[in-house]
């Protein structure tokens, strides 16, 4: 397999000694931790205190976000005529947890409601046709978009020809109109995206919730009961840890919450599922949210009808939801089956091109298109490069962009629209429409943008939270580090570096992992470098620079123990 790119630039983030020690003062941390906080734009005692704070359940007002007021009171008319609304929602984790959010606050307020999830195949992506169809059917007066309708432009114009009042509650962001240099809504009765509000406040980051918070704040527009509201945070946490948004705010407050009841148990489908994925009682970390969880809960929209999930996530009988848990653990099995075999024919792709790029574009004949998009984010994450991953069929080809923090996914395309019928999505992650026979012109234009829009030594650049010597990595750091959980995007777990260390032993173990004790200054710690071991012949004898992530190894007395991320020869340098 062609080797990912190792020419990074490390990037070391440095403060004035003298803030650092402010903002040491107010948070009680170490000037390290302190230096952490900075980095993630932490600075004011605000800022400060709501971030450190884990018990506070401090709500921001959701009256602040446009369009809130107009949709609360259209809703709340409905449930006194008792008039039927219909929940559209979407095939993914954070637009399935949406509608059980919404679904099940309306319930809660003795509304007429039923849902509409559409099938990725059969339907598409987001609000369409099919659902307004549903929503005439059932005689629904009202419908409810989750997790999308911002870019349903010719689905919200038939609705308003069939009488229907629509509320879009959406995240992603909204068409963008080139020649005019504005933003183009559809027709709604009322629109609802942090995205597009005229009133910010950074202190909660509301800008940045997901589709199940922005659904979490239209009900609790709605609703008074505090108990309530904090009974839906566990589906809140995994639509907000599912999708690509910061974990920074509001966010960060939802998943604090949101796990401690997962970890609790309390919603049957939950249990059943931490059940069936073997997830012991009383275990639960950020690794089991977002790697045994939330793959279960997306696999059924990527590879059959999910509408069931939100009947499991909301029922209260535990023979349903134990026989839809089963199901989606299959289906997990299934999705993962699929998606081995369409990156394994990516990777071949990208073996037989004579260079590699600044973007990888691959493409194959019916992949399945519900697992383009984590072939996408695995192509990224191995090569450090953009990855479009597109499914071919009857001449159209569908596929999902994946990026990085240093390149913005959905600007790139926006310089390569006029190849393309259809995108949208975020800045880390969007979905492609477009003609079969434009994918080569694509690939050479995607080139050109990427090297435009972000100087190839700077796609390459590693941010490194703070520079420091062993002797400073020790169990109250690692306590520290601890308190920044749950991490994510805008929020990443702290990578450390340090320089000149002496490598006294190392082995090769397990399945291609790397396992070396290094000196710097007397002080002596053990390292563990997976998938590393390519890395053995270069450390013979060697004094290296390495990055790294403290941990305590569980397995040996919770010994100190730095996961190495990156090596190179020692330079003396500061990048």
């Amino acid at each position: 397999m062609r080797k990912r790119q190792t020419n990074q630039r490390w990037l070391i983030n440095k403060t004035n000694d003298d803030f650092l020690n402010y903002v040491s003062r107010i948070s009680g941390l170490s000037a390290i931790s302190s230096q952490i906080l900075v980095n993630r734009g932490i600075k004011t005692p605000e800022q400060i205190r709501y971030f450190l704070n884990r018990d506070t359940f401090c709500l921001s007002d959701p009256f602040l976000i446009d369009g809130i007021s107009k949709a609360n009171q259209r809703i709340k008319n409905a449930i006194v005529k008792n008039e039927r609304i219909l929940i559209s929602g979407d095939y993914d984790a954070d637009g399935l947890t949406a509608t059980a959010i919404l679904y099940e606050g309306l319930r809660y307020l003795n509304a007429d409601v039923y849902y509409f999830i559409p099938h990725r195949i059969n339907d598409g992506y987001g609000f369409g046709l099919s659902a307004v169809r549903y929503a005439k059917q059932i005689g629904a007066s009202l419908v409810i978009t989750v997790d999308s309708g911002i870019t349903s432009f010719e689905a919200l114009s038939y609705a308003k020809s069939q009488g229907l009042d629509v509320i879009v509650t959406d995240h992603h962001e909204p068409f963008w109109d080139e020649t005019n240099k504005s933003i183009v809504l559809p027709e709604a009765y009322a629109i609802i995206n942090p995205k597009i509000m005229s009133q910010s406040e950074d202190y909660f980051n509301i800008k940045e919730l997901s589709g199940a918070g922005v659904a979490f704040k239209l009900v609790q527009s709605l609703i008074d009961d505090k108990d309530k509201l904090m009974s839906l945070l566990d589906l809140v946490a995994i639509g907000t840890s599912a999708d690509v948004v910061s974990v920074i705010g509001e966010n960060r407050m939802f998943l604090q919450h949101g796990m401690k009841l997962i970890k609790e148990g309390g919603r049957k489908s939950i249990a059943v599922l931490k059940d069936i994925s073997g997830i012991k009682d009383g275990d639960f970390r950020s690794y089991h949210l977002n790697f045994i969880l939330n793959p279960r809960i997306n696999a059924p929209g990527r590879v059959d009808d999910p509408t069931d999930v939100v009947r499991m996530l909301v029922s209260d009988s535990f023979s349903e939801v134990e026989r839809i848990a089963r199901w989606t653990h299959e289906m997990n099995y299934k999705r993962q089956q699929i998606e081995e075999m369409v990156l394994r024919e990516a990777l071949q792709q990208i073996e037989n091109m004579e260079e590699l790029g600044n973007a990888i574009v691959v493409s194959g004949k019916k992949w399945h298109l519900g697992v383009v998009g984590i072939v996408a984010s695995r192509l990224s994450e191995n090569y450090s490069l953009p990855s479009f991953v597109f499914s071919v069929e009857d001449g159209i080809a569908k596929g999902s962009a994946r990026s990085f923090d240093s390149f913005n996914v959905l600007e790139g395309l926006k310089r390569c629209s006029h190849l393309l019928d259809r995108f949208g999505g975020h800045k880390q992650a969007a979905g492609i429409t477009m003609k079969a026979d434009r994918i080569e012109d694509f690939r050479a234009l995607m080139n050109e943008v990427v090297c435009e829009l972000k100087d190839k030594s700077e796609l390459q650049t590693v941010l490194v939270d703070s520079l420091v010597d062993l002797k400073d990595i020790n169990t109250d750091l690692i306590r520290e580090i601890s308190l920044f959980e749950p991490f994510g995007n805008g929020n990443k777990e702290p990578l450390f570096g340090s320089k000149l260390l002496e490598v006294l032993d190392y082995r090769i173990v397990g399945n291609n992992h790397l396992r070396l004790n290094v000196r710097q200054k007397g002080k002596i710690i053990n390292c563990i470098a997976f998938d590393m071991a390519s890395e053995a012949d270069n450390l013979a004898g060697r004094f290296i620079d390495a990055l790294f992530r403290p941990t305590l190894n569980e397995q040996y007395n919770n010994q100190i123990q730095l996961q190495i991320r990156a090596i190179r020869p020692s330079t003396g340098g500061d990048t």
